[in-house]
Order: C-alpha cells, then sequence, then structure tokens
C-alpha cells in the first residue's frame, strides 16, 4: 500500500498566469519519478521517447548513446528500415528495440535468435505478450525468471493486469468523506490532457465545451490526469491555469509511482481532494476508462451524479496502429479494456457521445438508448467568420499563383491515412495538375511521411508545416481549395467524428472525406461535401481533379457545408444539450 500523499496547498487563483511556467521542487521531484518510471520500465523505450521530446537541433547527440542511441535517431529521422538494421548482429538488443518502436514482428524473430537461457530473454518475451495482448502469458513467462529487474516486472505487469479486471481494491487513503454540500451549477470537468500543453481535437473540445457552459450560466472546472503535464515532456508546476477564464486543475503528487495500482489509487485520492474543496454538483469525465473510473468512485464516495462522455474507442484507436489488428481483437488485452469501458459506461448517469455511430455502439454494449445522448463536434463562431486573407502566407511557403492546395489539419497518426493524400497528389501531378498537397500537424508518423513524399518524388509539392497554434489553424484554411479527410477504413475511423473536418465546413472549404460510417454523418454528397474510397489513392484524385478543376462546385460545397454547421453544429446549441442534461440531473 502507498502512503498517503501530502495535501496540495491552497487553493489560490492568483497563481495562474498561463505565461508563467513554474519550476517548483515538487514539479522537480515529480519529473525525476517520471523519468526514472520511463527508465525503470524500459530504458530502450526511454531512449526512443527521448528522441521524441528532444529539441530538433538535440537528437543528433542521441547518436552518442551507444547502438540503442544511434538506432533511435535513425528511427525518429524516419529511416526505419536503417535503424533496425543496425541492430540486426544482436539479437537480443533487436528484439528490444523493436519491442520500443512497436515491430512486434522484428521482435518475434529476434527472440527465435536468442538462446533460452540467454540474458534478459525471458523480460523480453514479457514484453512481446503484452504487445500482443496475451496478459496472462507475460505475466507466467517472468514468473520463475532470476533477477530482481524479471521479479519488478513481474510485479508491474500483475498489478496493471488487476486495475483492468477490476480486481484492484481502490483506495482514496482518505477515510470516510465528510458530507459535501454541492454547488449548483458548478461542473468538475476530469479529463485526460489539457490545452495550453496539448493541442489536439480532445483539448479542443474540452475548452470550447467549457467555454459554452460558462457562457451557459454554468460554473465549469477542468482537471486533467494525475502527473500531467509532466508526463508529457512539460516541466510545468503550476496546479491551477487560468485559461479564458476557465480554472484548469492539475493533480501533481510529489512523485508518480511506478505500479499501476499504486498510481491509480494516487490520482484518484488527489481528484479527491479537489473534489471536497471546489463542491461541484456533477462530475463530468471524458474518455478514457481512467478518468471514468475516478469519476465514479468519487460520485458514489459524495454521493454525486457522473456523466461520463465517450469521444472514441481507445481499445479501437490501439489497434489502427498495428497491421496485426485481427489478432490483437480478440487478444485478452483487447477485451480487458472493452469491457472496463463498457463497465464504466453502465455505471454513469449519463453517457454522452460524439454521433450516432458511436451510440450505436454503444447501445450495442448494453447501455440503455435513453441513457445516451449526442453533444457532436461543433464550431465557436470565430469558425464562421470569413477566412482571413492567404496572400502572405502562400509567399511564405512559395506556393505559386495558380498553384492549387489540397490539404489537412491533422495528427499525423497511421489511421488518419495521410499516405493516401500524398499518393493522390503525385497521381494529379502527373495528369499535368499543378497541386500541392498541405500537411498541417505533427505525430509519430510524420518523419515517415516525409519520407514517402520523397520516393513519390514530391520535393516541395508536399508541405509539411509541423504544429501550428490553434490560433492560426484558420490561416492554413484559407491556403486550401479542398480539405480532405483521407482516413482508414479502421474500426476507429468508423465509429468516430473528428472535430477537423467540421471546422473546415465551417469556413466554407470543399471537404473531401473517406466514406467511412462517421464522416458519412456529416457529409451529403454532391451537398455539403465529397465521399471517396479509404485507402483508394485514384479513387482520391479522381475527386480532387474533378473539384479542383470546378471552382464553381468548390463554392457551392463549402456554402452548403458552412450553413450545415450555422444551423446545426454549434458550441452554444450544444451547451443547451449540457444544461438540459444536467437539470435532468438534478444539478442546475
Amino acid at each position: 500500500m502507498t502512503s498517503a500523499p501530502r495535501r496540495p496547498g491552497p487553493y489560490h487563483p492568483r497563481n495562474s498566469r498561463l505565461h508563467d511556467v513554474h519550476v517548483s521542487p515538487r514539479a522537480l521531484c515529480l519529473a525525476t519519478s517520471i523519468a526514472y518510471r520511463h527508465v525503470a520500465a524500459d530504458p530502450v523505450r526511454a531512449v526512443v521517447l527521448a528522441q521524441s521530446v528532444l529539441p530538433e537541433r538535440l537528437r543528433g547527440w542521441l547518436r552518442l548513446a551507444g547502438p540503442y542511441g544511434r538506432a533511435a535517431a535513425l528511427w525518429g529521422a524516419g529511416d526505419r528500415a536503417a535503424a533496425l538494421a543496425a541492430l540486426d548482429a544482436s539479437p537480443r538488443r533487436m528484439a528490444a528495440f523493436s519491442l520500443a518502436v512497436d515491430q512486434p514482428e522484428a521482435a518475434a524473430a529476434a527472440l527465435r535468435r536468442l538462446s533460452a537461457d540467454a540474458r534478459g530473454r525471458p523480460v523480453l518475451a514479457a514484453r512481446l505478450a503484452w504487445r500482443e495482448g496475451r496478459l496472462t502469458e507475460a505475466i507466467e513467462a517472468v514468473d520463475h525468471a532470476r533477477g530482481g529487474a524479471a521479479k519488478r516486472f513481474g510485479q508491474a505487469l500483475a498489478a496493471e493486469q488487476a486495475v483492468l479486471s477490476g480486481t484492484h481494491p481502490r483506495r482514496t487513503h482518505g477515510g470516510t468523506a465528510r458530507h459535501l454540500s454541492p454547488t449548483t451549477g458548478r461542473i468538475l470537468h476530469l479529463v485526460n490532457d489539457a490545452l495550453p500543453t496539448t493541442s489536439a481535437g480532445y483539448t479542443i473540445r474540452t475548452h470550447e465545451i467549457v467555454l459554452a457552459q460558462r457562457a451557459a450560466g454554468l460554473d465549469p472546472h477542468v482537471v486533467t490526469r494525475c502527473g500531467f503535464p509532466l508526463t508529457q515532456g512539460r516541466l510545468d508546476g503550476r496546479r491551477l491555469v487560468i485559461l479564458d477564464g476557465i480554472p484548469y486543475h492539475r493533480l501533481l503528487p510529489w512523485r508518480l509511482p511506478r505500479r499501476a495500482d499504486a498510481a491509480a489509487d494516487l490520482g484518484l485520492a488527489q481528484a479527491a481532494w479537489l473534489t471536497e474543496q471546489l463542491r461541484p454538483a456533477v462530475l463530468h469525465a471524458a474518455s478514457n476508462y481512467a478518468n471514468a473510473m475516478i469519476a465514479l468512485d468519487l460520485g458514489k464516495r459524495y454521493g454525486l451524479p457522473v456523466v461520463y462522455e465517450v469521444r472514441g474507442f481507445w481499445e479501437d484507436t490501439w489497434l489502427s496502429r498495428h497491421p496485426d489488428s485481427e489478432n490483437l481483437a480478440r487478444s485478452e488485452l483487447y477485451r480487458l479494456h472493452r469491457d472496463l469501458e463498457t463497465s464504466c459506461m453502465l455505471a454513469a448517469d449519463l453517457v454522452v457521445t460524439l454521433g450516432e455511430a458511436m451510440r450505436g455502439e454503444i447501445v450495442a454494449r448494453g447501455v440503455p438508448a435513453g441513457k445516451v445522448l449526442i453533444v457532436p463536434n461543433a464550431v465557436s463562431e470565430e469558425f464562421l467568420q470569413p477566412l482571413p486573407d492567404a496572400t502572405a502566407l502562400r509567399a511564405e511557403l512559395g506556393i505559386k499563383p495558380g498553384e492549387h492546395v489540397v490539404g489537412v489539419v491533422s495528427s499525423l497518426v497511421p489511421h488518419e491515412g495521410i499516405g493516401t493524400l500524398l499518393e493522390a497528389t503525385q497521381l494529379l501531378r502527373a495528369r499535368g495538375l499543378p497541386v500541392r498537397a498541405l500537411i498541417v500537424g505533427d505525430g509519430p508518423e510524420r518523419a515517415a511521411l516525409q519520407r514517402q513524399a520523397a520516393g513519390l518524388g514530391l520535393g516541395q509539392a508536399a508541405i509539411f508545416t509541423g504544429r501550428v497554434a490553434a490560433a492560426k489553424v484558420r490561416e492554413y484554411h484559407a491556403l486550401l481549395d479542398v480539405f480532405v479527410v483521407p482516413r482508414t477504413p479502421d474500426r476507429v475511423c468508423q465509429l468516430v467524428t473528428p472535430l477537423k473536418p467540421v471546422e473546415a465546413m465551417a469556413g466554407g472549404l470543399c471537404v473531401v472525406t473517406s466514406e467511412v460510417k462517421a464522416l458519412a454523418e456529416i457529409i451529403k454528397p454532391e451537398v455539403t461535401g465529397a465521399l471517396t474510397i479509404a485507402q483508394d489513392p485514384v479513387a482520391l484524385a479522381d475527386s480532387l481533379e474533378l473539384l479542383v478543376c470546378s471552382p464553381d462546385m468548390r463554392r457551392k460545397l463549402g456554402d452548403n457545408a458552412r450553413e450545415w454547421v450555422a444551423t446545426d453544429r454549434t458550441w452554444a446549441h450544444n451547451a443547451a444539450r449540457y444544461l438540459d442534461a444536467y437539470a435532468r440531473l438534478g444539478a442546475t
């Protein structure tokens, strides 16, 4: 059992200036414990993570960190074949690095080359089994292994399995809770991460929701998961940040335990303390189950209603990252994640989700249809304003007069299908059309996509901007002739409707998306946009060619899309949905 966490200090709104990055003794201790946690859990993975979080100018220094550092530098530059080849002479190193960069087939092949009594083999075998969703086998692989490292790893795996299976008895360290007198209209949103540290569809949705709720007369507060933002590599020890008038609370203990069960207990204890200070009328958790479980525990403890907002099915996002998704979908790990998510939905007083496809999935899991409320992704009034002039930005990016620009604003992850857009761009240029692809955003696939663009001979015709500030997104929208959402047909894409195309439609852009169920909810062909076959670059190129050569059609589709968004997809409309739902829960 972990010891009781130290109580955070007094609640001081004045300590929340956005530009202050506060490096406190607490933050340094917490950052050290997080770094140790990564290194102790998987030192090779820690090297790979360092490559991803270090400033670009410092990444070359990783080559001095021995074979793993050199391989990580090659991997980060997108030269994945060279990274693996650099370690091929050592099966043990090859297995460890392959697992760190999520290449299970390469890891399995390397393990087959290792003798049964080779140093470190049990831990590597356990890591591979865990990656493939075989939790019980992973624990058994290190059960009888010699050495303290193997024993500690086995204990960590067993602790995580206990959390996922619901057999871990959660403790708040606080004894019997005192009675709370809820503050009418105060909502505590429990989220995974948040602005200003992380800018993504998830964090933007959170911020727009709470802004609209405040405008509607509610008193929303946001709290992020335990350890954030230091878990993201941001050395910021502020426990409260006020962003556009919204209080964002951070749960920052002195250290983060290595084991999942102890970390869960600590996060719950920290959230319990904050709940007692704020006295909310509703606990509103957003994906994933970790936030929902805390909200449900606190709801039971203090007699508060719990809303679980299912913004995605994270177990299906996990599947979409891997080519062996069919096997993973039958794995013990997938089943436990799915069952835990479902149990949270069933236990909540209300389930909120983003669209009809998601609602259908939730109801199919046994959640009563009357308990599921759709609150779709939406836009603020700012996105409905005319797009800014793009002349200066076109010149800055070297886009010539007469060149057409097709592209996307997105996180660069596998299921976004950005490679299909690059292939379609190459086909369009081969047909003689002066088209350039604009890729706005960052993510783990960026280096590989840049190498793909170079291999296709796109050169300057593929523009990768990297991450841009949310406030500048509309400037990049203004560059585009067509906004493209080339998502793959993975299960997560069939179910989850993203925010980015709705923002583009609000600006009057013509939008082309893959024909997957969730996107078909927002695109009516030849009315509000166009649908095309997922992962088919020829079909995408054909659709883009028609639109690039038809400015009147683009304008018509964009105008219709903007009108639809203005009528039905604004955060102000959504605030009314939340108000009604909270009222039915007796919180307003």
